[in-house]
């Protein structure tokens, strides 16, 4: 500034508040709609997908679908990698810091990883039970408000010993998160479940009454889970609505619709008692697996 007479001392400031009161404006409105879209309402937006294989995923545009769905929190199920096949482009994609679990059992099996945007308290890899975590069928991730569970149950189709092992997972994983419910903490748990719950679930549920994935004993367990305070947060805002979220490879069942439910997010009471539930939905319209993603949107 020209002169020698300017003094900063000499200057009226006029505070914030009186400036957006003779501007009729709320700062509060101002600064929700600056935030519009971010967290600042703590909204969570979760996918779950089993991509039957991560290679051949990524080959069919795996990092473009993720980026589309625009998810904070992302389960992955069946990956089917060992570490050492770990490639940077599935590990460090943009946005997102990612959790693996890998089979020691035998390649190209099993396997589950979590991308995550959102810093998590903890993060672990099985329930400390060797026969089920030698598998690598569970990520268990603590936030700040819930505990997240990543899960790929067992299929019990093989022969009776895998039924029973699947049967035997079904309870003593959830010996293991009761636990957490017990001491009232929040709790997410989604995953192939690799079963069917009620007929509603699948196309032809009178043919498969006899095969794994929709006998009485297995249905049984989710009917146990539910009495014991977890919800089905599909079936809960959409008891009427037929989805699938798994077609067969054969017999052209995609196309012809001929599929199953059997990935879910499960949430304790609580979520919906907050009413913190915003949406739930199954991605049809998506490729790449024989299952599509499923998604839950929850607000803190």
């Amino acid at each position: 500034m020209s002169g020698s007479n300017f003094n900063p001392r000499n200057i009226k400031y006029i505070p914030v508040v009186e400036i957006f009161a003779f501007l009729e404006l709320d700062p509060i409105i101002l600064f929700l709609n600056r935030h519009e879209g971010t967290d600042i309402m703590n909204k969570i937006n979760f996918i779950s997908w089993n991509v039957n294989g991560l290679n051949a995923a990524m080959k069919k545009g795996f990092v473009e679908t993720l980026n589309t769905l625009d998810a904070d929190i992302v389960a992955l199920q069946e990956t089917k990698l060992q570490e050492e096949k770990l490639t940077e482009e599935m590990k460090n994609i943009k946005g997102y810091e990612s959790y693996w679990a890998f089979s020691t059992k035998k390649k190209g099996y099993s396997g589950v990883a979590v991308y995550s945007r959102i810093e998590p308290r903890n993060v672990k890899y099985g329930i400390g039970i060797p026969e089920y975590d030698i598998e690598g069928r569970i990520i268990e991730i603590e936030y700040d408000d819930f505990i997240f569970f990543n899960i790929y149950f067992p299929n019990g189709q093989m022969n009776d010993e895998r039924l029973k092992y699947k049967l035997d997972f079904y309870r003593d994983f959830f010996n293991y998160v009761d636990k957490y419910k017990n001491k009232g903490r929040s709790i997410i748990i989604t995953g192939d479940y690799n079963t069917a719950h009620n007929e509603i679930d699948l196309k032809n549920p009178k043919p498969n009454e006899k095969r794994s994935g929709f006998l009485r004993i297995e249905r049984d367990w989710l009917d146990r889970i539910i009495e014991n305070g977890y919800v089905d947060v599909f079936r809960h805002f959409n008891p009427e609505t037929v989805k699938y979220s798994w077609w067969s490879y054969r017999f052209n069942s995609r196309a012809k619709n001929t599929g199953w439910r059997i990935d879910y997010f499960f949430v304790t009471e609580d979520f919906l008692d907050r009413d913190m539930v915003k949406d739930v939905f199954i991605e049809n319209d998506i490729y790449g697996s024989d299952h599509c993603p499923i998604g839950l949107s929850i607000e803190l």
